[in-house]
């Protein structure tokens, strides 16, 4: 009886259910297959290759970044959409998927990880400043919609901050880098501001206490 068949069985399974091919720190990911079946008893692979339940909290926060970057995929699919607000967003795309990437991988300080950084953070912060300048000074909270843009700024928002409390959530837990959730909460304020800035001056909806009732 061969003792190396069971491995041979071990190594097959083991290489359907990563089919992520070894790569550089800085290297886009290689495919070779989309569907493999090894998450079809609930579990998944990290970035490190060790297996987890997909209901472990890193798999979950990465889960609701995929869905923001997915709003901003809608945002950006705006033919109208301001340049000034076009290119921005494109980058902050790809680093939603380096903030993803983060959230996969466990965390250790110090390690050499992609990791996202301070001077993203800083970056966001330069935006919400350039950005927030012309604006008028708010006298209410203000009422998601108006423009298109506007109100799917909004929803972007809206699950940003989802992702910021599954991340802060899943730290509860393990370790998780602590500028993942300082990324995403300066996030959901630059998206706030630029969805204030896709409308036009003086439509921009807000908020009335009582004033629905008052209308009826």
């Amino acid at each position: 009886m061969s003792v190396t068949r069971p491995c041979r069985k071990r190594d097959a399974r083991a290489a359907t259910a990563n089919p992520v091919s070894p790569r550089e720190r800085d290297e886009p990911v290689r495919l070779t297959k989309i569907y493999t079946r090894g998450g079809d008893r609930g579990e998944t692979s990290l970035g490190d290759g060790s297996r987890v339940t997909k209901l472990d909290p890193r798999v979950v926060a990465y889960g609701v970044v995929d869905e923001l970057n997915s709003q901003l995929g809608l945002v950006l699919a705006l033919a109208d959409l301001d340049p000034e607000l076009r290119e921005p967003l494109a980058r902050i795309q790809n680093e939603l998927f380096d903030l993803g990437a983060d959230l996969s991988v466990p965390y250790a300080a110090g390690d050499d990880r992609l990791r996202v950084t301070q001077a993203q953070v800083d970056g966001l912060e330069a935006l919400c400043d350039r950005h927030n300048e012309g604006l008028p000074e708010l006298k209410s909270f203000v009422l998601p919609g108006g423009s298109e843009a506007a109100a799917r700024l909004h929803v972007a928002r809206a699950v940003c901050r989802r992702a910021e409390l599954s991340a802060l959530a899943g730290a509860e837990q393990v370790d998780i880098n602590p500028l993942v959730p300082v990324y995403l909460n300066r996030l959901s304020d630059l998206l706030f501001i630029l969805a204030r800035a896709s409308n036009p001056e003086g439509e921009e909806p807000l908020w009335r206490p009582g004033g629905a009732s008052e209308s009826v």
